[in-house]
């Protein structure tokens, strides 16, 4: 069986303590007591979706084609100088 981790503390919980378990895009997370207790809400854990433009669309860059992702991590990004 697997440590379970809080989520917001990082500490282990103790076989038998009391916890809140939480499923967040099929991933299980929990919670300590003492952390759920000061804040009930799961906080901190979604990933930041990044959109692009693409021939004319905006989209989500995790919709991509494995091709076009690539194209995407292969940018540079150009700072002008200021003269």
């Amino acid at each position: 069986m697997q440590a379970i981790i809080c989520h917001d503390c990082g500490k282990g919980v103790e076989k038998g303590a009391e916890y809140m378990p939480y499923e967040v895009n099929g991933e299980a997370k929990a919670k300590c007591r003492t952390c759920y207790e000061a804040q009930p809400e799961l906080a901190n854990f979604q990933e930041t979706e990044v959109y692009s433009r693409v021939v004319g669309y905006i989209r989500p860059v995790k919709q991509w084609n494995k091709g076009k992702s690539q194209e995407f991590c292969d940018r540079l990004e150009y700072a002008p100088s200021v003269a």
